[in-house]
Parts: structure tokens; sequence; C-alpha cells
């Protein structure tokens, strides 16, 4: 199964469309399916004297407030109408969050196909009733939350008319970058057996390890944050890979994809060559002449594997000798 790649532009194109449209052409270049920013009017998202998280503050700095930095980071329309356009002569999908009912509209106008819905709207209901009610697939990451806020959102997006087959639970931890020991890794398998639902990992992690570890534990979407360099100025930059970083997580979960074959145990066709070579069979350990039962004393079990096995042991053991053997040939009954 291939694995859904996003690659999580965000806001790290820090206002500039230009930088936005480098980004895509990282994204394209790294093979990914989607290259994801975000889409949203500060004034609708925030209140005007709402702070910052921590992270956001250690990156952009204590002054300002979260409306100011949201300001600055809008993509408006037509930016969005330029982006999509270069994505598509790229050869890329566009994908965006849109993080308040509006931005949802405008999106579906441009002819989204599928929603990515933050953690932090988790618990908004008319947002997921607004997003269920246009059945359009849905990836929603699930930071910050438990089994039962995803239950809800879950409940709420199903009755909204977004079937369960159509939503995919990301498993996320919001802080940025986030901890080892915070990732549980495993709560993502928590969240596919409770819910019956398919799952994917929204990954903050420094480096590329865990989420090419997501798709080994089963991961059918991957979004990780990427930028042109981790020591731009903006909240997300120093979380996010570097292209080449990119390009190697692609490359190292494809290889994983490939890997974990059918999961039928059987011999490979590039390795069923080397049977004859590394398997073993019944040899004479010593001269054996015409007529001398076989026995303990005069076989051995030796490379190569062209011969009698030696699974036949026992088969073999009291048999006569057909005729004279000498030292290492292989024994024939």
């Amino acid at each position: 199964m291939k694995t859904l790649l996003i690659a999580e532009a965000g806001v790290n194109h820090n206002g500039d469309i230009a930088m936005a449209r480098r980004l895509i052409d990282v994204a394209a270049d790294a093979g990914v399916d989607y290259v994801k920013f975000q889409t949203f009017k500060a004034e609708r998202l925030v209140t005007a004297d709402a702070g910052k998280a921590d992270y956001q503050k250690q990156s952009t700095g204590k002054t300002e407030n979260q409306l100011e930095m949201l300001r600055r980071l809008e993509l408006d329309r037509k930016a969005h109408i330029e982006l999509i356009e270069h994505c598509k002569t790229r050869g890329i999908k566009f994908l965006s969050t849109g993080f308040d009912i509006e931005s949802i509209d405008m999106l579906v106008e441009f002819g989204i196909d599928v929603f990515k819905i933050p953690s932090g709207e988790i618990t908004n209901l008319p947002y997921l009733r607004h997003i269920g009610r246009n059945g359009k697939p849905v990836i929603l990451s699930t930071g910050m939350s438990d089994l039962n806020e995803i239950g809800a959102a879950l409940n709420l997006l199903e009755e909204a008319g977004t079937p369960r087959d159509r939503i995919t639970l990301l498993h996320c931890n919001t802080e940025y970058p986030t901890p080892m020991i915070d990732v549980n890794l495993r709560a993502m398998l928590t969240i596919r057996d409770t819910y019956n639902v398919n799952v994917g990992y929204s990954d903050h992690t420094l480096g590329t390890e865990i989420a090419i570890a997501a798709v080994a534990l089963g991961a059918s979407v991957i979004e990780k944050h990427f930028t042109l360099d981790r020591n731009l100025p903006g909240p997300d930059h120093r979380a996010s890979l570097e292209p080449a970083e990119l390009m190697a997580m692609v490359n190292a979960i494809r290889n994983i994809e490939q890997a974990l074959g059918d999961g039928i145990k059987k011999p490979s066709a590039s390795e069923a060559k080397n049977k004859a070579a590394v398997r073993k069979s019944l040899v004479a350990s010593r001269a054996i002449r015409h007529g001398e039962p076989l026995n303990e004393s005069n076989l051995a079990v030796k490379r190569p594997g062209t011969g009698i096995s030696p699974m036949r042991w026992k088969e073999v053991i009291g048999k006569i000798a057909p005729r004279d053997f000498a030292p290492d040939e292989l024994i024939e009954i």
C-alpha cells in the first residue's frame, strides 16, 4: 500500500508568494503527493489579545500577539490561485488547511479534493459539521486530544454526512518540536483499533525516523513540515525538514513500503538461487563401500544443498549404500 505523503509548507512561506512557489518546487522534487498550506483570515482565527504558544514565542519573539503574527502569514485569494496553478505546472496536488468556515468555502470553490483538519479544530462543532456536510475525504489530526474527544469529532463528521471510510485520523503531538518521549507512536494503533478507521501520523519531531517508523507500523498518511531553511524567521521553521531531508524521508518511506511486502513467508525470487550454495546435504564423512549400512559414523552434513536434505536423516540411516562413495561425495539412496 502506498502511503499518502503530505509536505506541510504551512506558513513557512513567511507571507512571501515567491517563497511559497519555491516550497512547491521543493515538494515536487521530493516526490510527495500533496504540498499543504494554511488558509485563514487572522481576525477570524484569533482574538485581538490571544497569546502565542511557547514554541511560537521562542521562534518569533514575545512582544507581538498571535493576531499580529498571523496577519503577516496570510495567503489571500489571489495567492491561492497562483499557488494552485503552480502546483498544476509542477505535477503536485495542492492542499490547504482551512481554519474557519469562510476559508473552507473558498477551498471548496477552488476544487480541493480532501479536507485537512488541524488538531486545534477537533473540538470546533460548527466547523466540523460544516466540513462533514461536504462529504469529501477528511484527514483529521488528533493532537492534544483523548479518545473521547476523537470519538466525538468522528461522530460529528459522520452525522453531518461524511462516512467513516472516508476519514483518516492522524496521531499527532502539537509541541514543536515534539520530544521523543512524548511521541507515543503506539497510540496511532490504539486509535485505529478503537474506531476502525484508517490512521496516519502528523510528525513534529526533529529528523525523519519517527515518520518512517510510523509507516512501518501501518500509517496510511504521513504529514511533515518542511522549509527552505530552518534558520529563517517564523514559528514553524525550526521544527521543519530542509529540502534534502524531505527528499531523503520520501525515499526512505518508499523503500519501507516495498520492504513491508505482502506478509506471505516464502523464498523471494532474489534469494531462491542461494539455496544450493548455502543449504546442506548428506555427504559421506569417509569412504563408504557398496553394500555398507549408512549410519552416524559414515555420514556428515555439508554444503552444497544439491543432494539429499539433512531433514531426511532418519529415512537414510540404516539404508544400504547402493555404490561406493568417496569422502565428501553427496549421498544417494
